[in-house]
């Protein structure tokens, strides 16, 4: 039997933690388990859970799908509670469906020094049928306390051979022990495919002879793995990640072939050749590719003819851009219609990014579709074509050597820039002629802020000045987004954020909703407090970072910006050198992430009758790996302190 087993692990310097007191390799219950209600190694864990199991195999007798699955659990606190929960998903179709049987559940508590237990009753099992494909089974373990260990057990049968049961290793509390087993005849072969940053601790596979017996003597082997993770941290999610899908650590299969024992062979997975062929003639979006559009339908005259190839794209763009609606549906491989995108006015994103590719193509401008999966729906396998894991399209445009991805969904989007939820890292190129690769998806922009603030210290001690900003890329498109709608509410909002500040003579400089940057100018007045002789300023009236968003001790998954950015603040004050000295400035700093990916500088220089303070802030990449965090985190404490502790003092001669 040949499987592959795919690993896609992350390297992890997280140091490992166990806890002795509780019976980690058992689904037994002991006093022990009972009895230790902490875990050092996790205080802000909930639940721990202490032992979790599972056993898959094909039923002898009809072929169907076995999945047995254990569970021990210790509630910890109130928080842990949720944990007594219990959701099983089901599948079915209109002739087949899954099932769970045997369920059992009992929690354990301790009350006066001795062991109750309390079992789960038939009647407060429910069935909740979601929609025409998925059902959920639910359970609420009873009598849950604080200290309560609960456990759980049930079988899952299903007649789904393509759906192997995939198994999560992680939660969202500690796991101490977790173990899978498989047996999987050599007549199905799988694709496996092992996720997140954790090492398995057990890793083994041995053959069982005649493990599957079918008519007229037919018979396969069996390949029996065992998986196993011990101590094993919870996932918590925090700020700059992708999906949590793409970190979780578990084992998923897709099937690639079954050979009956007739001889006769399904073959399951598909080659990037097949798709790309079944693609182009697909009914929904294949077919609504390749339909023709008669562009004086659509386009004005003088769209239709610009000479100049990048002009014609921009407006083409703009017309789609500015015409038709995005109704929210993420929907690429069903109800897409450019007719009835054209009809109504809105459509989901197939729909409108397809009626851009066609007019483009029309205006025999170079374009082809990209499928992406968005950075909240988890990466697109590479290794084999798992279709059902894109759900965005798309447009690359080649103009003159130069490559620009599009996406008329949005009307803030400059020509050449895509949101921010399709920034996942890479998708597949779908050339019908040549065939589909792979591209890399990266901002074709750099996103920068820069603020700079003019102030002057008047013979009557009042500070004011002018604030100018500019923001470009995806920092530009966010306060686009935050200005246009309500003008008045954003500079509400502004007026807010700075109490101690009078703002007005606000303006606007940049170019509209589709511009490229957002740029803004306003004065200010500074109210600071009177402290006789002395005047005590913070030179940062903006502030890029107000909080840390790094909290974890450790993180097992990259921290992923997006995008490469940086920060750059001026701030520069005359006074009157007759009157004022400056007799304390904040000390000149630089602190850098390591291999030159990222740079605070800091400085203040005292020229005449000015001082001028200066800080930028620079993100090297737009991803960094989890060896990264504890210097980014640093890295960020850095620049909260610059902004809040930076002081200047100026004394009356």
């Amino acid at each position: 039997m040949k499987q592959t087993l795919l690993f896609f692990l992350l390297i992890s310097n997280l140091t490992l933690f166990s806890q002795s007191n509780f019976n980690s390799e058992s689904y037994r219950v002991t006093l022990a388990d009972i009895e230790t209600n902490t875990f050092k190694k996790d205080s802000t864990a909930n639940a721990i859970i202490i032992y979790k199991y599972g056993n898959s195999f094909v039923d002898r007798a009809d072929y169907d799908l076995i999945t047995e699955v254990k569970q021990k659990i210790k509630i910890l606190n109130k928080e842990g509670f949720n944990k007594a929960t219990i959701s099983i998903h089901l599948y079915k179709t209109s002739d087949k469906r899954e099932k769970v049987d045997d369920i059992v559940a009992t929690t354990y508590n301790l009350v006066d020094g001795n062991v109750t237990k309390t079992q789960l009753l038939e009647k407060d099992i429910f069935r909740e049928e979601y929609d025409e494909n998925h059902t959920f089974v639910k359970f609420t373990l009873p009598n849950i306390k604080e200290g309560s260990v609960i456990t759980y057990s049930y079988k899952l049968t299903s007649p789904f051979k393509f759906n192997y049961k995939g198994w999560d290793f992680q939660s969202d509390v500690p796991t101490l022990y977790n173990e899978y087993r498989t047996s999987i005849p050599g007549n199905w072969h799988y694709n496996i495919k092992l996720i997140g940053g954790q090492k398995l601790t057990t890793n083994t596979t041995e053959i069982e002879k005649k493990c599957l017996e079918g008519y007229r003597g037919g018979h396969a082997d069996c390949g029996n793995s065992v998986y196993a993770m011990k101590d094993i941290p919870a996932f918590i999610e925090e700020d700059y990640m992708t999906s949590k899908s793409n970190y979780l650590a578990r084992v998923e299969y897709e099937l690639q072939t079954l050979k009956a024992f007739d001889g006769r062979e399904y073959n399951y997975a598909k080659t990037w050749k097949t798709v790309d062929r079944e693609f182009k003639t697909d009914k929904d979006i294949g077919k609504q590719l390749n339909k023709s559009i008669d562009l004086e339908d659509l386009l004005t005259p003088e769209i239709i003819n610009e000479k100049g190839l990048l002009k014609k794209a921009k407006a083409i763009y703009k017309y789609v851009q500015e015409s038709y609606t995005w109704n929210g549906d993420y929907k690429i491989f069903k109800d897409v219609s450019v007719k009835n995108l054209i009809k109504n006015k809105s459509g989901n994103v197939s729909s409108i990014n397809i009626l851009l590719h066609n007019l483009l193509k029309e205006a025999n401008i170079n374009v082809k579709p990209v499928l992406i999966s968005t950075r909240g729906n988890g990466f697109a396998t590479k290794i084999f074509p798992v279709i059902s894991e894109f759900n965005y399209l798309i447009n690359q445009v080649t103009i003159e050597d130069t490559i620009y991805y599009l996406d008329a969904t949005d009307n803030y989007l400059a020509f050449g820039d895509i949101p921010f939820r399709c920034l996942n890292h890479y998708g597949r190129l779908m050339d019908f002629k040549n065939g589909s690769e792979w591209v890399d998806i990266k901002p074709s922009k750099p996103s920068n802020v820069l603020y700079k603030a003019e102030m002057h210290l008047d013979e009557n001690e009042n500070i004011s000045g002018n604030i100018t900003s500019k923001r470009t890329g995806y920092h530009a498109l966010n306060y686009k987004k935050k200005y246009y709608p309500n003008p008045g509410a954003y500079i509400q909002t502004l007026e807010n954020r700075f109490p101690y500040l009078d703002i007005s003579e606000f303006k606007v400089t940049s170019d509209g909703i589709t511009s490229s940057d957002f740029k803004e100018t306003y004065r200010i007045d500074y109210n600071y407090e009177d402290t006789g002789d002395n005047i005590y300023l913070n030179p940062f009236f903006v502030v890029f970072f107000n909080e840390n968003p790094f909290r974890l001790q450790e993180r097992t998954y990259p921290i992923d910006f997006g995008y490469k950015d940086t920060y750059f603040y001026l701030f520069n004050l005359r006074f009157d050198d007759s009157k004022y000295i400056i007799a304390e400035h904040p000390e000149e700093k630089t602190i850098a992430l390591p291999n030159h990916s990222g740079k605070i500088t800091f400085s203040t220089k005292v020229i005449g009758n000015s001082i001028g303070v200066m800080l930028k802030i620079d993100f090297k990449k737009a991803i960094y790996g989890p060896e990264y965090y504890a210097s980014l985190k640093e890295f960020m404490s850095k620049i909260i302190d610059i902004q809040t502790n930076s002081l200047i003092l100026l004394k009356k001669k």
